[in-house]
């Protein structure tokens, strides 16, 4: 499912000051992907704050990334399957709560990378949420609400810096 296919979605969108291939570096092991996936504040071990951290991730077709927030007060897992995995263009995964928290199906979440102007433009797209079945209308809104700009301001930081 692309993000286009997908009449509920989620988009957020930056510039970032350098060609796809220098960006795409951030997407290319564990280590790199956190340092701006990850960039958020709070300790797991302490379960304290807003953070999210990533807990798994293998770069490639058919690997798994796997993440974790604080909710509530306890942490809580969610991630999936890497469907597309394409150097310097998008990495779209699936996504659900780990374990699933009862969607029908998971929905997508697609990072683009097209040059732009005199940079890139990574796209955000949260995608995929008529899959999940249920009030679909108050998930999507509900992730709308949600995303914001922190992982790609973080990106943005790490490239241009």
């Amino acid at each position: 499912m692309t993000p286009e296919s997908s009449p509920l979605r989620v988009r957020r969108s930056i510039l970032i000051a350098a060609p796809p291939a220098t960006v795409w570096r951030a997407f290319e092991t564990m280590e790199r992907m956190g340092n701006w996936w990850g960039a958020l504040k709070g300790t797991p071990e302490a379960g304290t704050g807003a953070g999210q951290w990533l807990d798994a991730y293998d770069p490639r077709e058919e690997g798994e990334i796997r993440m974790a927030v604080m909710m509530d007060g306890a942490r809580a897992a969610f991630g999936g399957k890497i469907a597309v995995f394409a150097p310097a263009r998008e990495l779209t995964f699936e996504n659900d709560w780990i374990p699933n928290q009862g969607w029908a199906a998971p929905t997508f979440v697609t990072l683009r990378l097209t040059q732009a102007l005199a940079g890139t433009l990574v796209e955000l797209f949260h995608h995929g949420f008529e899959r999940t079945g249920g009030d679909v209308a108050a998930t999507h809104a509900g992730y709308e609400e949600g995303w914001g700009m922190t992982h790609l301001l973080a990106l943005k930081k790490l490239i241009e810096s």
